[in-house]
């Protein structure tokens, strides 16, 4: 069978959809099953693959942008003759040559059009309402993303498939080793990890720092995301430097892996005050760490992350988001109560289960089913 895929996402620094990509694809290439198939990669760039995938890179010259995605993919595709084509980025071409399977992780654009401006909204939706109308098969992370793409466009639920997302087993937590994570020496750092978009409200959660940093002498706050606010775009520096404490508040667009792995481990809370999110990865590789993570009360935090975490409502002030991060940071009662709950939780999540049912889906799209 040879099987299309869209890897865009995995050029630069990947982040958010190129880590899920890239998740599945070091779980395939440990599977015979997946490499008994003609796979090939298209990209602009050259992306971050690993080595068992190399060979089977094509670049495309483009910007990797909507052109490069509606025409030099599309006509790359013809050449090819692909059985399927995998899309793990919300949106497809829509004269594919093959069928399309779609993974579209969340709809915001449609349920929060506020969020994004009206050229950059519109374009989304109409892509990916395309796109999803069009394709075999669409994937999603959660039961809530299968409620808001069948809602806003339109497909029956029955339709879309559920697929969760794994957590890495470098950062996994064991029964056995909950306890020690919640006991160990931990700095009192506060940390957040993500892409930082308007709807994550990292503003939010810098202001309301300033009152943790009094209570807790030694406190820190670690953000790790690159900046893709836009409307309206955010000066996160700004608003560091307004702070009280501006001096432990310490801002990274990227760091690699074993950096982050040491924000991690040394860490006491994970904050991730998002508004709307199709999974939220982050912190459940938090939780794995032995970091727990505080969380805005939605639906889909509810959902992936259960018992095993501490909840601020949706609608509450500062005060109410820096109670939490302060109970997360100094009462180690509140930590164990979370942390043992964290291995049921993060028993429903694992790459090679996600990656197997990726896969037959895409095999399921080829052969008409």
């Amino acid at each position: 069978m040879r099987i299309a895929v869209d890897a865009r996402e995995l050029c630069g620094h990947p982040t958010g959809v190129g880590r899920y990509l890239g998740e599945l694809l070091t779980e395939w290439a440990a599977e015979a099953g997946a490499m008994r198939h003609e796979w090939t990669l298209f990209a602009h760039a050259p992306p971050q693959v690993p080595v068992a995938w190399q060979s089977a890179v094509r670049v495309i010259a483009g910007d990797g942008g909507t052109s490069w995605e509606q025409w030099a993919f599309p006509r790359a595709l013809g050449s090819r003759r692909p059985d399927v084509i995998f899309a793990p980025a919300y949106s497809a071409p829509l004269t594919a040559p093959a069928p399309v399977v779609l993974t579209v992780h969340d709809v915001s654009f449609y349920a929060h059009p506020e969020w994004f401006s009206f050229r950059e909204g519109a374009r989304r939706r109409l892509l990916t309402g395309w796109s999803a109308r069009r394709a075999r098969t669409v994937i999603t992370d959660t039961a809530f993303s299968q409620g808001e793409i069948a809602r806003h466009i339109g497909l029956p639920a029955s339709q879309i498939r559920v697929i969760p997302l794994g957590i890495r087993e470098a950062v996994r937590v064991t029964a056995d080793a909950t306890l020690d994570l919640a006991a160990s020496p931990r700095e009192p750092i506060v940390l957040y990890v993500g892409s930082v978009f308007e709807r994550r409200r990292v503003d939010r959660l810098i202001a309301a720092f300033d009152a943790v940093a009094d209570q807790v002498p030694a406190a820190q706050l670690e953000i790790v995301g690159e900046n893709r606010t836009r409307h309206p775009r955010l000066d996160l520096a700004a608003l560091c430097r307004q702070s009280r404490h501006h001096d432990r508040i310490h801002l990274r667009a990227y760091v690699d892996d074993a950096t982050l792995g040491r924000l991690y481990a040394r860490a006491s809370a994970f904050a991730f005050l998002s508004e709307y999110e199709g999974f939220g990865l982050t912190p459940l590789e938090a939780l794995a760490a032995g970091v727990p993570p505080v969380l805005l009360d939605t639906p889909v935090a509810r959902e992936t992350a259960g018992a095993a975490a501490r909840y601020v409502d949706a609608g509450a002030g500062h005060q109410a988001i820096s109670d939490a991060l302060i109970a997360v940071l100094t009462d180690q009662d509140v930590r164990h109560t979370i942390l043992d709950r964290a291995p049921g939780v993060l028993s429903q999540y694992n790459w090679t289960v996600t990656a197997a049912r990726t896969l037959a889906a895409i095999e399921g799209a080829a052969r008409g089913r």
